[in-house]
């Protein structure tokens, strides 16, 4: 990919974000070398692997990677036996350490949920654990050598300490003796040149002999090592110097057994490297709330709420884009600073961030192409001066673009044809949309000429969009509209800022008729838009709650459908129960009877009867209540209104209304279809008995079946307490638990005088409003004592 098209849309921005993610300098690195990919296949398993790290960061959270260094610089030393310092040692074995538990954690994660790349990765890691060890047992953290790390160091350690302790000893002794306050300057001990030695004043140098190291400043102190220590100072440093020829062996022997590894710890450095990497992809993602594109080859692109990832999430406006079905090329139009750059950029960036196997901030469900190649010509147009200079810039970045480009290539193109004369650049855009379009690239572009509007609304393949303009506010809203192309709102701005009528009637005389008639073409697609949009966001709303309540209802029949088969299951278990029961008792009579008759005793009358009478009360009590059986011919057609029996749930009903061959009935608070041969009729509206004569609309049904709910709509208060009494008295002798009664929402008159009869009624448990899917406020649900 061309390095200047990265700059054009600021890819370096985004890989400098990425890098802040990264836990490791190798990822940081890595991030910062990324580069998008032409290749489809390839770009898919780099998407799949940063939705393989989301889903590990989900579910187990980030490998643990903080700390790790790049070893391979030391790698290469180990190889020709330079020897490592301890610091070099101490981090090959935290990368160790980290890319053992790495390879642990991503396979615990791949038990629950399959992860394969990054499992595939992670197998390929070796163990190195005896390594790891032999150097955390020899160095710590601050790269200092322990003493454990041979037992010829911690012998020689404990010998430097008692050597120590002994010198500093003998110098306490001196320094605080009688006369020594008066001879030193301070009476302390200090080392110089690895040595110990005393603060001596300059006129009592001669009274403690031994060598001077150092003096002051002004020469008033000599730091002299008395005589008396020097022989135990010098064997005190060839101990140390035995220290360091064994630290020395230690590091040799540690740097042998990493040269000898060099090329594995390589391979599990890269392998750490692309895992860190991985990771934060996936941590820029999360931030910015992005998700995974479906990814072709065939030119199509659509983005779907696509937001840019530079622009503040409170400030930026998303746009909705789809090019390379219908249509191959977008040509938008729109005030300046309405927000076409961005648009170009947003595209652009977006584009470059899915090749690179980054999510891109944008809803589920957009699609991104894999291009050769993506060329743009964006520079500041903001200016109102343009130079000859500047149109020769822009000319010569397209004849680039002309040169490299193919059918495989993304153009995007910003005010093209300007910063020369009207008519020439409008034309000069339309021969180089033109050649574009007919190579057949994927194409974006923006400008300012009118006439650029009708070639994109007569040529096939072309379609206007533009940033939409609040003329109320003055204001662009960047909103992309593609099939509207702009309108030049001059006259309604101008109108607005209080020019006077008669000039913008003048004005207005000097557009052509043909102009004008473009604006007016405009003007209606653009209300016809937004009405659209608006019943549009209607409908959508409505398709939720509607999808909600079916959602609801097919979980309450499954409820009642459960709770049906239960009953029946127990049921059929007494039934059981009692039928081997009798079974039994009948078994144990005969048997009796079998027995007397064998031992030759004559059976008596009363023996008989009781027999019979045991099994009499033996015999069942309890029948499984057969299904309802269907009548051949239903006695009159099932009209709106009428009780009836739903065969398959053996459930009574009223019917609602009828649609073909299928009823809505009613059954307690569910609505349902059921085909009409299910139905059984119980009574008939026509022999109901009907409502109280008022303008109220009050519906009330008596029959075999008690309704559980009661519709006062449009009843005045005094008609509708009456009507509630009745409707309450009925549940309670039809053994009613809950009622619900509909009064509206209204005024709150009627639900209020409703609400105050219950709470004195002797028969009202409780009582509350309606919740979701129940009416909400326009229906009160009363449970009955």
């Amino acid at each position: 990919m061309d390095s200047k098209i990265l700059n054009t849309m600021d890819y370096h921005k985004i890989l400098a974000s990425l890098a802040t993610h990264a836990a490791t300098g190798l990822g940081e690195q890595a991030a910062l070398n990324l580069r998008p990919s032409s290749d489809l296949e390839d770009v898919k398993l780099r998407l799949q692997a940063t939705d393989e790290a989301m889903t590990v960061e989900r579910l187990k959270g980030g490998p643990p990677l903080a700390g790790v260094k790049d070893i391979r610089g030391a790698l290469k030393r180990a190889r020709i036996q330079a020897m490592l310092s301890s610091t070099e040692l101490w981090d090959i074995s935290a990368l160790l350490f980290a890319a053992r538990r790495t390879k642990r954690h991503i396979a615990a994660v791949h038990e629950e949920e399959a992860i394969p790349l990054l499992q595939d990765l992670a197998e390929t890691i070796s163990d190195q654990k005896q390594l790891e060890e032999d150097i955390r047992q020899c160095i710590d953290e601050q790269g200092e050598i322990l003493d454990q790390a041979s037992f010829e160091l911690a012998a020689i350690r404990r010998e430097l300490r008692i050597g120590e302790t002994r010198i500093r000893e003998k110098l306490e002794a001196m320094i605080r003796s009688s006369n020594a306050a008066k001879m030193l300057q301070e009476q302390l001990i200090t080392i110089r040149n690895d040595r110990y030695v005393i603060p001596v004043k300059q006129e009592y140098r001669s009274h403690y002999g031994g060598i001077v190291h150092d003096q002051s400043g002004s020469g008033a102190t000599l730091f002299i090592e008395p005589e008396a220590i020097v022989a135990m100072n010098n064997k005190l440093r060839e101990t140390k110097l035995r220290e360091e020829r064994e630290i020395e062996r230690i590091l040799s022997r540690l740097t042998e057994q990493v040269g000898l590894l060099a090329d594995v710890l390589e391979y599990d450095t890269g392998a750490v490297e692309t895992l860190d990497f991985m990771f934060a992809k996936a941590r820029l993602a999360r931030e910015m709330k992005a998700s995974l594109p479906r990814m072709n080859d065939r030119g199509f692109l659509k983005l779907r709420k696509a937001r840019h990832p530079l622009i503040p999430a409170d400030q930026v406006v998303p746009i909705d884009v789809e090019l390379g079905n219908s249509y191959t090329s977008i040509l938008v139009t729109g005030p300046n600073t309405g927000g076409k750059t961005v648009t170009l950029k947003t595209i652009g960036l977006l584009n470059l961030m899915a090749m690179s196997g980054l999510f891109i901030p944008a809803e589920d469900g957009s699609q991104m192409c894999v291009f050769d190649a993506i060329y743009a010509d964006i520079g500041d147009e903001q200016s109102i001066e343009q130079s000859l200079s500047t149109f020769s810039s822009h000319l010569t970045n397209i004849i680039r673009i002309l040169e490299q480009m193919t059918p495989k290539s993304l153009v995007l193109l910003d005010e093209v044809g300007a910063g020369t004369d009207p008519a020439e650049g409008s034309a000069l855009a339309i021969a180089i949309l033109e050649h574009i379009h007919r190579l057949g690239c994927r194409m974006v572009a923006t400008t300012h000429y009118s006439e650029l509007k009708a070639y994109a609304y007569e040529r096939k393949g072309v379609i206007n969009a533009s940033m939409e303009f609040d003329v109320q506010t003055l204001r662009p809203t960047y909103r992309l509209l593609v099939g509207v192309p702009g309108r030049s709102n001059a006259f309604a701005i101008a109108e607005r800022l209080g020019l006077p009528k008669p000039i913008i009637d003048h004005a207005r005389g000097e557009v052509t008729e043909e102009d004008m008639r473009v604006e007016t073409m405009i003007a209606s697609l653009e209300d016809n838009r937004l009405k659209a949009e608006a019943e549009r966001e209607t409908a959508s709303k409505l398709r939720m709650e509607l999808e909600a309540m079916r959602q609801k209802l097919s979980r309450e029949l499954e409820k009642q459908e459960a709770e049906r088969e239960k009953r029946q299951e127990q049921a059929e278990a007494k039934a059981r129960a009692i039928v081997d029961k009798a079974r039994r008792e009948a078994q144990e009579i005969i048997a009796e009877l079998r027995q007397l008759a064998m031992e030759g005793v004559q059976v008596k009358e009363h023996m008989l009867t009781e027999a019979r009478k045991r099994l009499d009360e033996a015999a069942p009590e309890a029948k499984l209540a057969a299904k309802p059986k269907r009548d051949a011919k239903p006695v009159r057609r099932i009209e709106a209104g009428d009780d009836v029996r739903v065969y398959s749930l053996n459930q009574k009903g009223s019917v609602v209304e009828l649609a073909g061959e299928e009823a809505v009935v009613q059954l307690g608070i569910m609505k349902m279809k059921v085909p009409l041969d299910d139905l059984e009729l119980l009574s008939s509206a026509k022999s109901a008995a009907k409502p109280v004569q008022s303008g109220a609309n009050v519906k009330r049904t008596r029959g075999e079946s008690v309704r559980s709910e009661l519709d006062l709509r449009g009843a005045n208060l005094e008609e509708a307490l009456m009507e509630v009494d009745r409707f309450l008295d009925e549940a309670l002798l039809g053994n009613l638990g809950q009622v619900y009664i509909i009064h509206g929402k209204g005024t709150g008159i009627l639900r209020s005088g409703i609400q105050e009869f219950l709470r004195k009624h002797k028969h009202v448990k409780s009582f509350r409003l309606g919740s979701f899917g129940e009416g909400g406020t326009g229906v009160t649900v009363a449970e009955l004592k």
